[in-house]
């Protein structure tokens, strides 16, 4: 038991630190390639603040734990939402400038629905999986067209001003991201090993570690980021760092540990986690939307959100407890 709190305890700071130098190494060699910096905020930042979920979750579904892989991958969404951009709130108001972000608001409301959808029955197929990879793939094609158009826009320039503050060599760059991504598979290893062990020690099933241990800590990138860039005044590279992760957990997370492994979806995921993450994700289009302007998260908003998380934190550690 010491050794599995230990190996979380080491896999946890070791796997944000790999993936922030993962994220960096891969921004500054797409700029390299001349990729445009909107495609880079876009796709890249969003793929790699998202690689420890899809890291943690295929492991965990080749060993054959689809618990922590879904419970990872929701339980990320959650936070995401209620602690990573409640607390960015908290710290300074998230106004929504960029075209670009509120056209994907409704977009990942919409991909949170088939996500439901797909688990309704209490089961997640491959083919269903296959299904969500699959839309996926064609919300990429669309980012990528959409990114290659260069029209001006507020998350363009945050990211470029991103950019400017990351300067060293291409193969400074390629060290990073090669580096970064060996570590992140190491250390998410040695995490869903840690996990697995004190949910089996303590007669827990894996979904409770996976939805609050493995998902607070696979979120960890995300609020550090996010913390940075409005405290730069970047808040819609903040906002765009949680949408980009939330639709690639929801459907590449979600649809690659599906694929390695099929998954019957337990009664509470049902009533509580989906609903839990569904209320989060509408909350956020309707605060961030803006019908009649600019989207804002103000400090009041950030504070509700931030308790709406922390209440069911706390609900899943009373539930623990009891059991």
């Amino acid at each position: 038991m010491i050794l599995a709190i230990l190996a979380v305890a080491a896999g946890l700071p070791l796997l944000v630190w790999s993936a922030d130098r993962f994220v960096e190494g891969a921004a500054v060699t797409a700029r390299y390639l001349g990729m445009p910096p909107l495609l880079i905020g876009m796709v890249i930042v969003g793929f790699g603040t998202s690689a420890p979920e899809m890291v943690v979750s295929a492991i965990a579904a080749l060993q054959g734990n689809p618990g922590i892989a879904l419970g990872n991958a929701y339980g990320s969404n959650i936070a995401n939402i209620g602690l990573v951009l409640g607390l960015a709130a908290v710290v300074h108001p998230i106004t929504v400038h960029s075209r670009i972000l509120r056209r994907e608001l409704p977009i990942l409301t919409a991909v949170t629905a088939l996500g439901a959808f797909q688990i309704w029955d209490g089961v997640l197929t491959r083919f269903e999986a296959l299904v969500l990879l699959g839309t996926f793939t064609a919300l990429m094609a669309w980012t990528i067209r959409q990114g290659r158009r260069e029209k001006p826009d507020a998350l363009r320039t945050d990211v470029e001003a991103e950019l400017e503050t990351r300067i060293m060599s291409r193969g400074h760059a390629i060290l990073r991201l090669i580096a970064g991504l060996l570590l992140l598979t190491a250390s998410s290893r040695l995490l869903v090993w840690g996990a697995v062990e004190i949910a089996r020690r303590l007669g827990v099933s894996d979904l409770i570690i996976g939805l609050t241990i493995v998902a607070i800590g696979t979120s960890l990138p995300e609020l550090a980021s996010s913390i940075v860039a409005v405290r730069r005044g970047q808040c819609d590279l903040a906002l765009g760092n949680v949408l980009g992760s939330n639709l690639f957990n929801t459907l590449a997370v979600v649809g690659i540990a599906g694929v390695i492994h099929p998954m019957a979806i337990g009664p509470d995921v049902l009533t509580r986690d989906l609903p839990v993450m569904a209320i989060f994700t509408a909350s956020l289009f309707a605060i961030g939307f803006g019908f009649r302007g600019p989207g804002r998260i103000n400090r009041v908003e950030g504070l509700l959100l931030l308790a709406g998380y922390l209440s069911y934190i706390t609900y899943l550690a009373f539930s623990l407890l009891v059991h």
